[in-house]
């Protein structure tokens, strides 16, 4: 989102390492967070990161070889992490989910393809507490608060793309879809 006030490049360069740690390991679910965000201060002390190719080679630098990733590129949850905080994503998913479901009418249904790990979680938690019967604390042995279901969750375990799907899109391999319907 070129709208954004702070930018990836303002991340990479003002962030403390700590920050940038932080980032990487969640958002980017970065075992090698600590020594990237170690080698992005220690690059960045010598010169300011202009490009997005000085970026991906210090991270391909950093990571021991052996360690590289062998299908995707060793930086991409580098650059993934910092999209994800650049346009707060996640907080976004968040909001949404909910006020778009608040919008179907009984019976529409509401479908929700993600493409990494931590946006399947938001996605499945909310159409989990949404489908829950009851808010309760487990600890209280009959139901007080009146709560009803909102949600009938149509897929138990997320869709993923066949073998013959990846093939003819490589980009869709890491795409998981559920579905719910609005009660």
């Amino acid at each position: 989102d070129r709208t954004q006030k702070t930018t990836a490049a303002d991340l990479i360069n003002t962030s403390s390492k700590s920050d940038l740690e932080r980032i990487f390991r969640e958002y980017g679910e970065e075992k090698y967070a600590s020594i990237i965000a170690q080698a992005i201060i220690n690059q960045r002390e010598i010169k300011p990161f202009e490009t997005t190719r000085e970026l991906a080679e210090v991270v391909v630098n950093t990571i021991p070889f052996p360690k590289h990733p062998r299908k995707i590129h060793p930086a991409t949850r580098v650059f993934q992490s910092l999209r994800i905080a650049v346009n707060d994503e996640l907080y976004h998913l968040k909001k949404a989910l909910p006020e778009a479901i608040d919008l179907l009418a009984p019976e529409g249904r509401i479908v929700v393809i993600s493409f990494h790990s931590l946006e399947d979680r938001i996605v499945k938690n909310v159409f989990r507490e949404l489908a829950k019967p009851c808010a309760c604390p487990p600890q209280i042995p009959k139901c007080l608060c009146g709560q009803t279901p909102k949600l009938r969750i149509l897929t138990k375990k997320p869709i993923v793309p066949t073998r013959e799907e990846i093939m003819a899109n490589p980009r869709c391999r890491s795409a998981r879809l559920r579905g719910a319907e609005k009660l």
